[in-house]
């Protein structure tokens, strides 16, 4: 469902009903006459569907987790805020950027539309800029030349929905200035071959047994999954283009089996 859509055509229309009544349909009722239930409706309820439209549109978008591709870092049934304006103004519905104000940086925790169907919303860690070199070797991330590093924190164990308890390792990777935590699980590739699409720029890929080498064309970004073993990434399907992308993901809001993790940011 494309909620910003259905927004949208409900403010044109609601507008449109207020304009008209403004312009016409008043001057013609009596003077004491009530106005007519589609009129009044409509009239009533403009205001608060564009203050809605206003902020998801150009502020903050609410998004609920639906999978456990981004553990530890956020966990399925996670509601978060997205911050909108952070990379740019963008027209709404049509998502076309009409103003500059940052770029994305590598470690943003990015939401994008899906490339391969843009009316899905996907929730992953930006790692690569657009000129870099991705290396991903027996699991350890490379880029441009450079090893990122990562400090071992512990085993983790999380519930996934068919398959019982997964247990992994936890790292903290440090791959901006502030370091956040993924999942290396040691019984499973590092790259599932058969997931591997024929995506745009694919000849920017290099795949081997232990893993890929990918640069990332202009315009586009490389993003993974903080649960490593468990995503479906950039690894598969592709780049993010930049005209595919919401906002930067800031803060947990609400969930609902966890309190203790409303408010707490998103690094």
């Amino acid at each position: 469902m494309n909620f910003p859509l259905i927004l949208f055509v409900l403010l044109v229309i609601t507008g449109s009903i207020l304009l008209l009544d403004m312009l016409f349909f008043k001057k013609r009722r009596a003077e004491g006459e009530n106005e007519p239930w589609w009129i009044e409706y409509p009239k009533s309820f403009f205001p608060i569907i564009l203050i809605v439209f206003s902020l998801r549109s150009f502020v903050i978008e609410p998004f609920k987790i639906p999978s456990g591709s981004m553990i530890p870092t956020l966990l399925v049934g996670d509601f978060i805020l997205v911050n909108k304006y952070t990379y740019g103004i963008r027209l709404p519905v049509i998502n076309k950027k009409v103003w500059d104000i940052n770029e994305p940086q590598r470690g943003d925790v990015l939401v994008f539309r899906y490339p391969e169907d843009p009316s899905i919303d996907y929730i992953k860690r930006i790692v690569g800029l657009p000129g870099d070199i991705i290396t991903y070797h027996n699991k350890q991330l490379i880029i441009n030349g450079e090893t990122i590093k990562t400090d071992y924190e512990g085993d983790y164990k999380y519930v996934e929905s068919g398959f019982g308890y997964i247990y992994s390792d936890r790292y903290t990777e440090h791959l901006a200035s502030e370091g956040h935590s993924i999942l290396i699980n040691q019984d499973v590739k590092g790259i599932q071959f058969s997931n591997v699409r024929q995506f745009e720029f694919r000849e920017n890929c290099k795949y081997s047994r232990t893993g890929f080498t990918c640069e990332v064309p202009q315009g586009h970004y490389f993003t993974l999954g903080d649960n490593r073993d468990s995503s479906s990434d950039s690894r598969y399907w592709g780049f993010v283009p930049e005209q595919n992308i919401v906002g930067k993901a800031f803060m947990i809001w609400w969930n609902f089996g966890d309190f203790g993790r409303i408010g707490q940011t998103i690094k």
